[in-house]
């Protein structure tokens, strides 16, 4: 790869970042029957598609730049997809955060 494509990669990555990725906003959304399962990827595709009213469906803002989160939201997505799948068939997974 040379210096400008990795340039331009890291540029569009600070961007999509700026932007707030849609996977990270959907992880802690408090909403009854939000999606569970690809949740920031269906929310990038929502507002590309011109969805109004985001929060209401998914319990979280759209990214301001859904195209160029996609692809960050389905790769986390997918690493994601086996706690998604535990959580929308109800398995307790008994995890917790910190120290």
């Amino acid at each position: 790869m040379t210096k400008q494509a990795a340039g331009v990669g890291l540029a569009l990555a600070m961007l999509s970042s700026v932007s707030g990725c849609a996977t990270v906003r959907t992880l802690d959304a408090a909403k009854v029957d939000a999606p569970v399962i690809y949740a920031g990827t269906r929310l990038d595709l929502y507002a590309m598609q011109g969805g109004c009213c985001a929060v209401d469906k998914f319990g979280a803002e759209a990214p301001k730049y859904p195209a160029l989160d996609l692809p960050g939201s389905a790769l986390l997505d997918t690493l994601l997809l086996p706690l998604s799948l535990a959580t929308e068939l109800g398995i307790g997974l008994g995890v917790s955060g910190g120290l």
